[in-house]
């Protein structure tokens, strides 16, 4: 009887372990979803440089009982341009927007804001994206929303488009206020 190799065997076994993890990645509820494990979590420390001549924000705003929207976003971000006009959107509504200006530089950031216009209640910088590691952040743009005691209820990777604001970030905004 002839002897089979070990070395034989191990090629179809490595690709039905592969595509086992392919079929799980496959058939998970949002395959293009990114992991937050801040979700249901306080909200870490704000530590953010004085954007000048802009208010800012820190830990007290995040939790002044008050719902809010907490985006990061830069100048050279493509997807962040294409958000902006629903962040000040839902600014305009009433719902407070915080901006984080993430690894950016100062004039630029600047010159974004006077030529798209300003949504944010509160903004501050990230220039070394110190705080954007202790939020979790991937990549510009990304928003959290935030409950009034600082809890994060919800993290979105990606522009927020309208599909996004009425399908995801407003049930979260919902959820938040009412604390179910």
């Amino acid at each position: 009887m002839a002897k089979i190799s070990p070395l034989m065997i191990a090629p179809p076994l490595i690709f039905g372990a592969f595509a086992v993890l392919a079929g799980i990645g496959m058939f998970r509820d949002d395959p293009n979803a990114l992991p937050s494990a801040r979700e249901g979590q306080p909200a870490p420390p704000v530590v953010l440089t004085e954007f000048a001549g802009k208010p800012g924000f820190d830990d007290a705003t995040l939790r002044d009982g008050e719902v809010k929207l907490v985006n990061y976003w830069a100048s050279w971000c493509a997807p962040c341009r294409v958000e902006h006009p629903n962040l000040q959107a839902l600014s305009d509504e009433g719902i407070p927007v915080y901006g984080i200006n993430y690894k950016d530089q100062l004039d630029n950031a600047e010159a974004f804001l006077t030529e798209l216009g300003d949504p944010y209640a509160g903004i501050g910088r990230d220039e070394q994206g110190r705080m954007g590691l202790d939020w979790g952040v991937y990549g510009v743009p990304e928003t959290y929303v935030v409950d009034g005691e600082g809890t994060i209820i919800l993290r979105w990777a990606g522009p927020i488009t309208q599909r996004v604001i009425e399908s995801t970030i407003r049930p979260a905004l919902e959820k938040a206020a009412g604390g179910s």
